[in-house]
Order: structure tokens, then sequence, then C-alpha cells
């Protein structure tokens, strides 16, 4: 199975990307995870990305917030599926980092999830890996079971708090 590379820009995002983690370890899923800015070190962020695929990874999750620059620095480099995850920081509230990620240009495209939206990376991630792999696409199809499940057993109580 393919890895999926987590890229962040700061350690102040690790919140949003353990959510990721998380649900990567959930599904079974290897993945590595790593520090890199756009900004403060391109060369080792460009080195990553240029090499992820002779690396074993089929997808790369990048999360920054601000200027948000990781998800398309990353992009350019690599043709492999790139998944911006905007992050809050003080300033704007992360729409700032959702315009910088989602706004890409023409030929350098970034699947883009909600403000915080780690856990959905990694499902997108999961389901990109998926087309090639059986075994994966069916732990996908068991967690949405299980979540309809969930919310039916939320359902069936509603009439008792109301």
């Amino acid at each position: 199975m393919k890895k999926v590379g987590i890229v962040m820009g700061s350690d102040s995002d690790m919140p949003v990307v353990k959510k990721a983690a998380d649900m990567l370890k959930a599904l079974d899923i290897p993945f590595e995870a790593h520090i890199f800015s756009a900004h403060r070190t391109p060369d080792e962020a460009a080195a990553f990305a240029a090499g992820a695929r002779e690396n074993g990874f089929g997808v790369i999750i990048a999360a920054a917030g601000m200027a948000a620059h990781l998800a398309g620095a990353i992009a350019a480099r690599t043709t492999l599926p790139v998944i911006g995850i905007p992050c809050k920081s003080a300033n704007f509230d992360g729409l700032d980092a959702l315009l910088s990620t989602v706004q890409m240009p023409s030929g350098i495209p970034v699947a883009t999830v909600a403000v915080d939206g780690g856990t959905n990376a990694a499902l997108l991630a999961a389901q990109i890996l998926s087309v090639s792999d059986a075994d994966l696409a069916e732990r996908l199809d068991l967690k949405r079971k299980k979540d309809a499940a969930a919310v039916l057993v939320k359902d069936s109580q509603v009439a008792t708090k109301l």
C-alpha cells in the first residue's frame, strides 16, 4: 500500500494534523508526518515533494495557516494528488488560509477540505488510495456503514431528548 505524506507548516498545525493521523491509523493506512515551511524551509519542502513518488507515497496532505502556501508549493513539485488543509490562525478565522489553499493557478491543482478539516483530508486521501486497493475500499465502506448506524441510533433517541 502507498503511504500518505502529511506535511504541516508549523507545529501549531499539530492539532489539525492529529485528526488526519488518527483517521489514517483507524483505517490502517501508513503515513509519515513532517514539518516543512513553504517560506522558512522551501528547499526541504521541495525535496520532499519531488521525491515523494519514489519514496512510496501515493498522496500528500499539506496543512498550513495564514498565507498557507504549503499545499501549492508541494503541488508545484509533484504530480501526486495534494490535499490542502487550511488552518485557523489568530487573524481572519482561517479565511486567509482557505483562500490561499483553494485559489491555485490552472495546471497545479490542490484538493482543499474545510478549515481545520483534518479528518476529511485523511478520508479523501483514503478514497484516492482505494481506487487501486480493494481492501481499503472495503474498510471505507464499513466505516460509512458504521457512521450511518450511529446517526440512526441518535435518530431513534431524539424524541426522548426533546
